[in-house]
């Protein structure tokens, strides 16, 4: 006989577990369905979590061996104990996913381990490692988290231990003299730069002509100074075309994106990170009738309802950015509507950030889509080199630009490059969602001395004029 629930959701990533529990807290009765032994989906276990870990403990060691002589602090011998970096990562996993079973026993949502599959609209079933259907869930209504999974690449076969993807890049048990990442986006470049920082030497290799796609052009060309002065090397505009394993490592072979003679480049660990894909296999979504995008992904209508009635889809299945954040919002917004209220994500405002050194965050509009789009906008930006806490916390390198509406002031997109940018975005998305002009932000009252005095002065100078400059 099955169990019934008013909610049942597959996943508990961001999206998932957050929609359950907010489901649970308006007063559903929620079971969530998860294919792993923890909770947390991908964002918790092998991404956003532990992935954050490594940066904050490469950056200390880099630091402690390159920067703090500068703060008149002089330390002997500096020696990296890898495994006790993996251990403390792994810790920090361990106790974020242990967090969500006390909020979902707190909450009262129902955990039921194994892969969830619709087989028909209201019913879900949960299949065991075996295959076998091991218990059956009936359901007002279903909720897909399902998230992503690793983009493969023709040519390169993922074997997590030469030749890896993020997941595996999180393991590798020693660090490599020599690591190719395939793909310059965001989780190319944070992986590559923690094996930098450890010692690796790090090649990317990039299809496209730039790093970082999607990011402020302005932003990008420093971003790409720093991280080369840092010690990354890219090739642009390349195209793998194979990768053969060898006694010594991995031979990979690429060529000009744009036709040319082929190279060779010899590594230790390839990290294979072109981008990620909406996991929707063995969902059961042919046979419950659910519609797919031409890209893909989970069609789903402005209430997060798919084609088929009861049906819900969030976060990385649909549209928008593949973020952990945005699939929150979704779950959130998603169950509040099934409860009567007024759900709603604004996805042009969903804030990105790149955790690199210096890190790089924006939300909003690029100058190069305002141009595209043939919108009037000014300008206004300041450096870290003249904000005072940044020059005492040693960390000039950046800059805040506010993008407005030439006509409105209303701000249109910040971009930041800076020691603290994915802290400061935060302001900027608060006040661009309640469509706050330069004005408005240069007029508020910012704490001295803090790094956030920053974007106070470049939204004044996209206004009228900064103070401080």
């Amino acid at each position: 006989m099955a169990h019934t629930y008013d909610l049942v959701v597959i996943g508990t990533g961001p999206g998932g577990y957050v929609a359950a529990i907010r489901a649970a807290q308006l007063g559903m009765k929620v079971a969530c369905v998860e294919k792993r032994r923890t909770l947390g989906g991908t964002c918790l276990n092998v991404g956003c979590i532990p992935s954050k870990a490594l940066l904050q403990s490469s950056h200390l060691y880099e630091e402690t061996t390159h920067d703090l002589k500068a703060h008149g602090i002089v330390v002997g011998e500096v020696k990296l104990d890898l495994a006790a970096m993996m251990k403390r990562k792994g810790e920090v996993v361990g106790a974020t996913t242990k967090g969500i079973e006390f909020l979902f026993k707190k909450n009262k949502v129902t955990s039921v381990t194994g892969t969830g599959r619709i087989a028909a609209a209201g019913m879900v079933e949960v299949v065991g490692d075996d295959g076998a259907v091991k218990d059956t869930l009936a359901a007002k209504s279903i909720l897909i988290a399902s998230g992503s999974e690793v983009m493969p690449l023709p040519g390169v076969t993922i074997d997590e231990k030469t030749i890896v993807s993020s997941t595996g890049a999180l393991e590798i048990e020693s660090v490599p003299k020599r690591m190719a990442v395939i793909g310059a986006g965001i989780i190319g470049l944070e992986l590559g730069s923690v094996w930098r920082r450890l010692g690796s030497e790090v090649t990317v290799i990039e299809f496209l002509d730039r790093i970082a796609p999607g990011i402020d052009n302005e932003v990008v060309k420093q971003f790409e100074r720093s991280l080369t002065r840092q010690g990354l090397k890219f090739k642009l505009g390349r195209k793998v075309t194979g990768a053969a394993k060898t006694d010594q490592g991995v031979t990979l072979t690429h060529e000009p994106a744009k036709g040319g003679a082929a190279e060779t480049l010899e590594v230790d660990v390839v990290l294979v990170c072109i981008g990620r894909r909406p996991f929707v296999e063995g969902l059961g979504l042919d046979k419950a009738g659910v519609k797919l995008t031409e890209r893909g992904r989970i069609a789903v209508d402005a209430h997060f309802q798919t084609s088929v009635p009861g049906i819900y889809a969030i976060g990385d299945v649909i549209d928008g950015p593949m973020l952990a954040h945005k699939a929150s919002e979704d779950g959130v917004a998603c169950v509040e509507t099934l409860a009567g209220q007024k759900g709603h994500v604004n996805w042009d405002l969903v804030p990105s950030i790149v955790y690199t050194q210096p890190e790089v965050a924006w939300v909003g509009k690029t100058e190069e889509q305002l141009k595209a789009a043939g919108v009037a906008y000014k300008s206004g930006k300041y450096p870290f080199l003249a904000d005072p806490r940044s020059r005492a916390n040693g960390r000039t390198e950046g800059f805040v630009k506010v993008l407005t509406d030439a006509k409105t002031d209303t701000v249109l997109g910040v971009h930041i490059i800076g020691a603290e940018a994915g802290t400061m975005i935060a302001e900027a998305a608060l006040a661009m969602e309640y469509g706050a002009s330069a004005e408005d932000i240069g007029r508020v009252c910012h704490a001295h001395p803090t790094v956030n005095e920053a974007l106070k002065e470049a939204a004044l100078a996209a206004w009228d004029k900064p103070i401080h400059l």
